[in-house]
């Protein structure tokens, strides 16, 4: 492979640690500065859920992602199904109709059948619903102690349709940014479960598939520019590597960003910003100003029905940054140089 340069220097000094495989800097510095370059992929090529593949008469999504969460079941969830609504919400990310997903299993010694049975289970149930098949997989054990009981690895493909081209590259000045719903839950949940923390108010993951919405979206014959599902690193970081990709300002009104009592109350108590907590089903879309509204009537008919408008993308003299308007002004919303909630998914 031609054209290979060394890894940045800041990264070829460093040990691998938590944060690098959240949502935050670290995360990034280490895609740009070590796999890229490894790879051969080109600077400037658009980060995004997945690839978009060409093939004779058909375009293909085709992502994959690795699941490491702890606990292995949790409120609203398990790392079964949240491995096939991951992936299936990455390719309708793309755009794309999902079809069809692979598995990879590694499994720790000791891990009781039980689990696994249950586990299996959940994932055939999550893919029936989605409407896509479990094409194929593999298994392999670890000894004891080394794999925490499960890790799944997954990888998926989906048919985009034609004439579509979603990305953070297709962003625009004057695009409208929408929210699908509130936002916080699954990470908040992941913790609650994780420290056995007592709240008053049950916490549940908002997983979801996002699929439905996103079609629903194309049937109405709207067609966004971007879309990304706002996993690790949640909300303020998705917008943040969109706005860097796009070169472009994304400013965004805090008040128009729901956030329920119950997951406010929990970062409070935790120190945490839910602007950055993860979610395993919400989304931001970028769409024309003339498709803002009736994008909005869409999405408010799928689960929850709290989609709003929380931004606008504008032009600006330093190009790629967020800008959160507040009660008391206004602040800049960057990645994180960590990761507040390492393994929630």
């Amino acid at each position: 492979m031609s054209g290979l340069v060394c890894p940045l220097p800041a990264i070829a000094g460093e040990h691998i640690g938590l944060a690098h495989g959240g949502g935050g800097a670290l995360k990034y510095r280490l895609i740009e500065g070590l796999f890229r370059p490894a790879f051969g992929i080109p600077p400037g090529v658009p980060a995004h859920d997945g690839a978009s593949l060409s093939l004779p008469g058909a375009r293909l999504a085709f992502t994959t992602d690795c699941f490491v969460v702890t606990p292995l079941e949790f409120p609203g969830g398990d790392i079964g199904a949240l491995a096939v609504t991951g992936t299936v919400n990455d390719l309708a990310m793309c755009g794309a109709r999902p079809l069809s997903l692979s598995a990879g299993f590694i499994l720790e010694e000791g891990l009781e059948i039980a689990i696994l049975s249950r586990l299996a289970l959940s994932m055939g149930r999550a893919a029936a619903d989605a409407g896509v098949s479990l094409a194929t997989g593999d298994t392999k054990v670890v000894e004891r102690g080394k794999g925490d009981g499960l890790y799944i690895t997954t990888a998926g493909v989906g048919l985009i349709p034609p004439g579509l081209s979603v990305g953070p590259e297709f962003v625009r000045p004057g695009d409208a940014v929408l929210l699908s719903d509130d936002i916080g839950r699954h990470g908040i949940a992941i913790m609650a479960a994780r420290e056995s923390l007592g709240f008053e108010t049950a916490l549940e993951s908002d997983m979801a598939c996002l699929a439905p919405a996103v079609q629903a979206l194309s049937n109405a014959g709207i067609a966004p520019h971007c879309l990304r599902d706002l996993t690790r690193g949640g909300l303020a970081s998705a917008l943040a590597e969109i706005a860097g990709a796009a070169a472009l300002m994304v400013g965004v009104n805090e008040s128009a960003i729901a956030v329920s009592k119950s997951v406010r109350g929990a970062c409070e108590i935790l120190g945490l910003d839910p602007l950055y907590v993860a979610n395993e089903g919400r989304f931001v879309a970028f769409v024309p100003e003339p498709e803002a509204e009736p994008a909005l009537a869409v999405l408010r008919h799928h689960p929850g029905g709290a989609a709003a408008r929380i931004g606008t993308v504008g032009e600006a003299a330093q190009p790629g940054s967020v800008l959160l308007e507040t009660i008391g002004g206004a602040r800049v919303l960057d990645l994180l140089s960590g990761e507040q909630l390492p393994r929630i998914c």
